[in-house]
């Protein structure tokens, strides 16, 4: 964050006096949502109090757009309940057990968790749920200190921060307001949320931190893969996924959520321009999220980018001339990812989607000097499918090389295939290429039931036009009828 940023006052805190004045001056830099005043009015004639809390108020010093307005208050979970009843268009009690309630105003999403001073029995993640009786008592147990801060907004105004969360922020220092050891003890999921605003906020977790998640980090066995899961994928998608891998790898943490990628150490690469394959893969992503685009962010790609050459470590050789090679390590690779990413319980389409990515990212190079056949521009259109695009950005990205000459002529390799592709593209239907006769056809033309015969028949059409390109009607018949005869098929 920079020293100059309009959102936060400069951090020369001389005086108690100035601290204060400085710290009720943020209370106007923070936006209140007309939303949020109506309930802190409904809250105040209850004779309760309510607070903006944790990532709302972060986000707002941080001058980041606010999602879902999060709130903590002195009333009960059933209090809590009876204001919302006749003032939200939607409430869900889920979150109840724990003193949370959920609603929504306005379209506008709502949680508001009453004061919490919870202890944990240090086994599960399940505290045992203690309400608190002060803002004090809640922002103690809070995550982090950039998060436990807040604004009251019944009755007069202020900003209230008893773990000096303002000046981590501006310092861009992550720290927990109690230590790192009961902080992580009571949900070691905060270990890996730690890596995850080192990506989406650019922060630096103090060196107590980072000490207490290497000592800690086998502690994430706690946690359920799919909580591990959401945070990983939060984490790939912020602006800084490099640096939350790294403090991954670093800290331990990695080997107990993508134990594949601190595993690429150990394999150098083929070309003796890196410093191992974690280092190259790394440098991949980074560039595969510079060729994103408008559309932002995108996981299936960040995944792939990552994951790419996992493989390599498994089938890692020393040739007789000394070189190192890795052999079908994208096939390899390709299984690892889909047993990973499964085992996260990442949903089908994601586990699909990165591992066919990473099956396909050789392909380009398999064709040596970059003479594409119209059958090879085919299979490589067809094999993509709709990732064509991603799989042009993955394979682009893959060129870490420092020979610049070498890079170039990679790169308009890469074109000319693009080239070859727009090409086809204005012959024939590239994206959804079929045989010349459907099943249909097929049985007419042969006379034979539904059934092996014609899906083989099927088959072997498609690879005549992959290879020929279209048939016209009379070809495709005397194709067919070659091939029964070729076959027996009657």
């Amino acid at each position: 964050m920079s020293a100059t940023s309009p959102h936060l006052a400069p951090p020369h805190l001389v005086s108690a006096e100035l601290e204060r004045a400085q710290h009720n001056a943020l209370v106007d830099l923070v936006p209140i949502p007309p939303v949020a005043d109506d309930l802190a009015a409904r809250f105040a004639a209850a004779g309760h109090r309510l607070f903006l809390v944790g990532g709302s108020v972060r986000d707002a010093l941080l001058g980041r757009e606010a999602g879902d307005l999060d709130f903590t208050t002195d009333a009960r979970p059933e209090a809590v309940l009876a204001l919302m009843a006749g003032w939200a268009e939607a409430v869900w009690d889920t979150g109840i057990a724990f003193g949370t309630v959920g609603a929504r105003r306005h379209g506008r999403p709502v949680e508001i968790t009453t004061f919490r001073a919870d202890s944990y029995d240090r086994v599960t993640r399940n505290p045992v749920v203690a309400f608190g009786e002060t803002i004090s008592d809640d922002l103690v147990r809070r995550d982090f200190s950039v998060n436990a801060m807040a604004v009251e907004i019944t009755g007069e105004r202020r900003f209230v921060d008893p773990h000096a969360g303002l000046a981590a922020l501006h310092a861009g220092v992550l720290d927990t307001p109690a230590t790192p050891e009961e902080s992580f003890a009571d949900d070691p999921l905060r270990m890996l949320r730690a890596a995850r605003f080192v990506s989406q906020l650019g922060l630096t977790p103090a060196p107590r931190v980072v000490a207490a998640m290497s000592a800690m980090a086998g502690e994430l066995a706690r946690i359920t893969r799919e909580r591990v899961q959401a945070e990983l994928s939060k984490l790939m998608l912020g602006a800084h996924p490099r640096r939350a891998i790294e403090l991954l790898v670093d800290t331990g943490l990695a080997e107990h959520v993508l134990p594949e990628v601190p595993a690429m150490r150990l394999a150098v690469d083929e070309h003796m321009q890196h410093k191992d394959v974690y280092v190259h893969s790394l440098v991949v992503m980074e560039q595969a999220i510079e060729r994103e685009g408008p559309a932002g962010p995108d996981l299936v790609l960040r995944l792939a980018a990552l994951l790419h050459d996992i493989g390599k470590p498994d089938t890692r050789r020393k040739e007789p001339d000394g070189r190192v090679s890795f052999h079908h390590h994208e096939v390899v690779g390709a299984k690892m990812t889909r047993r990973r990413l499964r085992d996260l319980r990442y949903p089908k389409s994601v586990v699909d989607e990165v591992a066919q990515l990473v099956f396909l990212h050789l392909r380009f190079h398999g064709y040596g000097n970059g003479t594409w056949t119209d059958s090879a521009v085919r299979r490589y259109v067809t094999d993509a499918g709709p990732l064509l695009e991603r799989l042009h950005k993955l394979v682009r990205s893959d060129c870490t090389t420092r020979n610049r000459r070498r890079a170039a002529a990679l790169q308009r390799s890469y074109d000319g295939l693009e080239e070859r592709i727009a090409e086809l593209r204005a012959q024939e239907q590239l994206d959804s290429i079929r045989p010349d006769l459907d099943g249909n056809a097929i049985m007419a033309i042969l006379g034979i039931p539904a059934g092996p015969q014609v899906g083989r028949a099927y088959k072997h059409l498609l690879a005549v036009r992959m290879e020929r390109g279209p048939l016209t009607p009379e070809d495709a018949e005397a194709e067919l009828r070659r091939w029964a005869a070729e076959h027996g098929v009657t």
